[in-house]
C-alpha cells in the first residue's frame, strides 16, 4: 500500500507542477494564482509533493510519529521518482 500511495502522490504532484491537465485545468488554475505563494509553490516539484504527501500521512498514520515518518517517506518517494524520471 505504501508504494501505491507514494505512486499516487507522484502522479498528483507531477500533473500540478508540470502538465497542463485536461482541457487546461491545471495551466488555468496556475495562471490564476499567479506569481504568489500557492502559483510559486506549483513551480516546485519537491516543495509540492510535500504538501501532497501530508493528507496521505494523516490518513494512514495512526500516531504524531507515524504521520511524521509517512509524510517525509512518502514525499521522498515521489522525488525518488521525479528525478528518476526526468532527463538531465
Amino acid at each position: 500500500m505504501f508504494i501505491i500511495m507514494g505512486l499516487c502522490i507522484w502522479r498528483i504532484t507531477h500533473l500540478c507542477s508540470a502538465e497542463d491537465g485536461p482541457f487546461d485545468i491545471i495551466f488555468k488554475i496556475r495562471k490564476q494564482l499567479g506569481q504568489g505563494f500557492f502559483g510559486s509553490l506549483l513551480d516546485c516539484f519537491y516543495c509540492l509533493s510535500i504538501w501532497i504527501s501530508l493528507p496521505f500521512a494523516i490518513w494512514k498514520g495512526e500516531t504524531w510519529d507515524q504521520i511524521l515518518l509517512f509524510w517525509f517517506a512518502l514525499s521522498g518517494i515521489a522525488c525518488i521518482l521525479e528525478q528518476s524520471t526526468t532527463k538531465q
